[in-house]
């Protein structure tokens, strides 16, 4: 499958959407983290020092998940096209598991408060996880799978516009994020630290596991008829849902 516009032609220079939109995002995601650690009173070099460590070992993971997951068949052809980075191969839960350890990692070393952090981080990876659908979007990865809609002759073949919805939905997410986060100011609802990320969490997977329902596209071996990204989907949210709940009775 390809994209709308998998690629961006100037002469003979090629660069990839993906890849572009991706950057971009990263940009943006930085200036949108520097200014929230300003606004929650948090070190802004720390912040930014998590953060490389996130998108460094983040972007280690994905292709860790892609490489042993989805397509390991055809990398043990040949093993150096593991560092074909530039043809694409990201899985986001990879990336954001391998992250997510390291970035905890480092800031107990650092004896930061790591549920603050985390509730820094939450409207930025909706963020970057909206902007990296767009991405697929544009590139044609993590397509649909088809529909037929009724009509005449047969009728009407469709791909369900997966990556688009996906965009859709975390940037309702990221919207019902920092609506929540102003109003506990106020309120003290979900007052205490870390309850935003939990939040997060399990909205974000909700929305894949309805993401993951209507894909087409090659995703690996699948377990009880569910893709690897489902189960890890509802593990979030059960987990989630727990954490919300016991820390709202500690209230």
């Amino acid at each position: 499958m390809s994209g709308f516009l998998p690629v961006l032609k100037l002469g003979s220079f090629v660069l990839p959407t993906y890849f572009l939109i991706s950057s971009l995002a990263f940009i943006a995601g930085l200036f949108f983290l520097v200014r929230r650690s300003k606004t929650l009173r948090l070190s802004r070099n720390r912040s930014l020092d998590t953060a490389l460590v996130l998108m460094t070992t983040g972007f280690v993971g994905s292709r860790l998940f892609h490489v042993f997951f989805e397509e390991p068949s055809h990398y043990a052809e040949d093993p150096s096209r593991v560092f074909e980075v530039w043809r694409g191969g990201f899985v986001w839960y990879g990336g954001a598991i391998l992250g997510a350890l390291c970035s905890y990692a480092f800031l107990k070393w650092k004896r930061e408060p790591v549920a603050r952090y985390l509730d820094l981080f939450a409207p930025v990876g909706a963020f970057g996880y909206a902007m990296g659908r767009l991405a697929c979007l544009f590139t044609g990865c993590c397509y649909g799978a088809v529909c037929i809609l009724p009509g005449m002759r047969g009728g009407v073949e469709f791909r369900y516009p997966t990556q688009a919805l996906a965009v859709v939905y975390e940037l309702v997410v990221l919207f019902i994020l920092l609506k929540i986060e102003r109003r506990r100011e106020d309120s003290n609802w979900f007052g205490r630290a870390g309850q935003l990320f939990a939040l997060w969490l399990m909205l974000h997977g909700v929305g894949r596991i309805l993401m993951e329902s209507l894909r087409g596209d090659p995703r690996g071996a699948f377990i009880g008829g569910l893709s690897i990204s489902t189960w890890i989907s509802i593990v979030l949210v059960v987990g989630s849902f727990i954490v919300l709940r016991h820390r709202a009775r500690k209230m």
